[in-house]
């Protein structure tokens, strides 16, 4: 199974930054279903992993709270601009509970991950774009705000990559109490 663990985000909330999809030639935009916010990206596992990781964060305790979503900025690689993102604004609660997930998988045998946790939504991947109207779309953007959006859970995602876009099958909700 390949797995990771998201915030899942409310249908209007997704119907929102979808209807940003427009005006970008190069622009792989994500179908709205599969917007959400990665909290830990975990990968293929054995089926008997699959269960450790479930009983580690099935343990995880941790408050409801809430989240803003503000700006759009890129991802780059090698210098060229490979990810569209929708930001968010920093939360310390949302850092807490990322923490508590990435300590719960360590414990349940995976290993620390290495890349800083930097919150966002992706919106698209970026294949040639034009940087002049890429700057541009980020620019005209860039004071988008969504929220408050409430969290009152997490949940655990399978992915199986199909022609078109990933396919995401939601596993386990956690609660939030």
């Amino acid at each position: 199974m390949r797995l990771f663990v998201a915030l899942d985000l409310p249908w209007e909330v997704k119907l929102q930054l979808a209807g940003m999809a427009e005006g970008l030639l190069g622009a792989r935009w994500l179908p709205a279903e599969n917007m959400h916010l990665t909290l830990r990206f975990i990968g293929e596992v054995p089926s008997f992993r699959a269960e450790e990781i479930d009983a580690a964060l099935a343990a995880l305790r941790g408050k409801c709270f809430e989240l803003n979503l503000q700006g759009v900025g890129t991802f780059s690689k090698s210098g060229r601009d490979v990810t569209l993102w929708a930001g968010v604004e920093r939360s310390q609660a949302l850092e807490l509970l990322q923490g508590k997930i990435e300590t719960a998988l360590q414990r349940a045998g995976l290993e620390l991950e290495r890349r800083r946790f930097t919150p966002h939504v992706t919106l698209a991947r970026l294949d040639a774009t034009v940087p002049d109207k890429l700057a541009s779309f980020v620019q005209r953007h860039n004071l988008m705000r969504i929220g408050p959006i409430p969290v009152e859970h997490f949940t655990l995602i399978s992915s199986r990559l199909g022609k078109e876009a990933s396919v995401y099958t939601p596993e386990v909700d956690y609660a939030l109490g």
